[in-house]
């Protein structure tokens, strides 16, 4: 089992691979226009990250007999999470764009992801990725020593649900370091009381490293994995919109270490 609690060179480690997921997400915003082909992102992507002397942390993923063929995961609209960029897909006026992006570097992971518009969306989807971004950060609020992953879970559900969204229940956030996914799961939500054993309401530690993840959806929490085995659809059809940071819990506070600034 990973160590929970990261030493200092690991934190270190952790930082800089995160710097050049948060530096790829910056540079990939200006692809964000009607036309461009989510392939395009992607190779981009992937030329930015082998260029700092990191590798995508998504390509070649594994889970069963599925592998991840690609350096980004580009979801669009009602796409929640795992798109599969694509040479035939192009991005349109009003789309909105999940970027989730990993680098791994010196064996340590980085993991972020931010919602983008392209061109003129709704005053409905502008609130969307406003509230999703605004969970995220609710989240990390509570990020700190002595506090439990259930108040992440709490701080970002409340704040959600307040605006009428759906709360993502299949996928969640998760710890983060020389794995891309480690313990514990980061859940989105409160798990009811019969399903807790999946999401152990665990204590959380200085120098843990975490990586905060709400994805909600502006209509019902329902969703399906699409054929491909990876695509995670909206059973509604409506919008979902996902924010990410890799965060160190802190004594007092949190360190966000995926910040694009």
């Amino acid at each position: 089992m990973q160590r929970l609690v990261k030493t200092a060179d690991e934190i270190n480690k952790i930082e800089k691979a995160s710097r050049i997921v948060a530096e790829t997400l910056i540079s990939l915003e200006k692809f964000m226009v009607e036309g461009t082909t989510t392939e395009e992102i992607d190779k981009f992507a992937e030329d930015f990250i082998l260029t700092k002397g990191a590798t995508p942390s998504f390509k070649g993923y594994t889970v069963g007999k599925l592998i991840y063929p690609s350096s980004l995961c580009i979801s669009i609209n009602e796409e929640v999470i795992h798109g599969i960029p694509s040479k035939n897909r192009r991005l349109k006026n009003g789309d909105i764009v999940s970027l989730d992006c990993g680098a791994c570097l010196n064996g340590y992971h980085g993991d972020s992801t931010v919602t983008y518009m392209v061109g003129e969306v709704s005053n409905d989807i502008k609130q969307l990725l406003k509230v999703t971004e605004e969970s995220l950060y609710k989240g990390i609020e509570q990020a700190v020593a002595r506090n439990k992953v259930y108040d992440i879970s709490r701080a970002v559900q409340t704040h959600a649900e307040k605006y009428g969204y759906g709360v993502n229940r299949d996928f969640c956030g998760h710890g983060i370091g020389s794995n891309l996914h480690e313990y514990p799961s980061i859940p989105n939500f409160v798990p009811a009381l019969l399903h807790r054993q999946s999401f152990p309401n665990s204590k959380l530690l200085t120098g843990m490293a975490i990586a905060i993840e709400p994805m909600i959806h502006q209509g019902t929490k329902d969703c399906t994995i699409l054929d491909n085995g990876w695509t995670v659809v909206t059973n509604d059809g409506l919008p979902a919109a996902h924010f990410e940071h890799t965060v160190i819990v802190g004594e007092k506070e949190p360190l966000v270490l995926t910040l694009r600034n």
